[in-house]
């Protein structure tokens, strides 16, 4: 197995920010934007940082841009001590495990975030072997990115168990589409040294009331220290403070996931002259008008 002492650790806690890629008019990846966003959100109390997640558009930038993004991210998280995983992996175990490898030679990188197979549509026991063999592969701790309503793979809780109890594995991003039967009795019995961390931002409240140590959330772009906020109150055991900010930041996601993520928050982060234009790239179009204005309004009733 590839050492990882010389990596910077992982925080499976606290609100991370999976950040978008920002484009400028000529389509290029807007580095200065990027890194403006990731010293904001760390600025408003986020402990991490996620580059080359699903938000990011990963699959739609070629090597140079992603080699940018990841070179952008971690300057920040080394300048600022934060904590950076790094979108990677995939459904080919041997592909996967050589894109892993890749992170050896980044020591800012704490975290690899790795989908369950989607599309092949493995048995659990075969879902369970691919992790082991990238975990022997990856220089870092693995982050299982668990979504089902995009892999079409739902697993048991059985099975996400056994996922959090392999070494190498840190943690999960849970997206399981709400709070099901799976996800109380997952996080009603964790794995030692597992944690769990929201996948589902409109979830992302009675998750951690269920025991979740925080989230890996896009819609933390905006009103990044109301969800920090939350995530402390549950911390603290401050139920009634935790609902009143759950409450409002669920209105919140909901307006911003109205459209297929991240075109309403690209949408918002334009609005607010944070990111040189809303563009995204094809297959996916740019959020309308209605759902930037909706998502404004639920930041405004906020009073972000």
């Amino acid at each position: 197995m590839t050492t990882r002492t010389p990596h910077a650790p992982f925080r499976p806690y606290g609100i991370h920010v999976p950040l978008v890629t920002p484009f400028a008019a000529d389509g290029s990846v807007a580095r200065d934007a990027l890194e403006a966003l990731a010293h904001d959100v760390l600025d408003a109390g986020a402990v991490g940082l996620v580059a080359l997640g699903t938000t990011a558009e990963a699959a739609s930038l070629d090597h140079a841009e992603r080699d940018a993004v990841v070179d952008t991210c971690a300057r920040v998280c080394r300048e600022r001590g934060a904590s950076l995983a790094v979108g990677a992996g995939g459904s080919d175990t041997r592909a996967g495990g050589r894109a892993l490898a890749e992170l050896a030679r980044r020591p800012e990188v704490g975290a690899a975030l790795v989908t369950v197979p989607a599309f092949v549509r493995p048995a659990p026991a075969g879902v369970v072997a691919h992790f082991a063999r990238l975990a022997e592969d990856s220089p870092v701790p693995l982050v299982v990115y668990h979504i089902p309503y995009r892999t079409g793979l739902p697993l048991d809780a059985a099975t996400l168990r056994a996922l959090g109890a392999l070494p190498g594995v840190a943690a999960m991003k849970y997206a399981g589409g709400g709070i099901d039967q799976d996800a109380v009795a997952l996080l009603g019995d964790l794995p030692a040294d597992f944690a769990v961390l929201a996948g589902d931002d409109a979830f992302a409240s009675p998750l951690m009331a269920l025991g979740a140590t925080g989230g890996i959330l896009a819609s933390a772009h905006l009103a990044t220290g109301r969800f920090v906020a939350l995530e402390a109150a549950w911390r603290a055991g401050e139920a009634t403070r935790a609902r009143e900010l759950g409450h409002g930041l669920a209105r919140l996601s909901a307006a911003l996931f109205a459209e297929p993520n991240p075109v309403v928050v690209k949408g918002v982060l334009h609005a607010q002259g944070r990111i040189p234009t809303p563009d995204v790239r094809l297959p996916q179009l740019p959020a309308g008008p209605d759902a930037v204005a909706a998502a404004l309004k639920e930041l405004a009733e906020l009073g972000a």
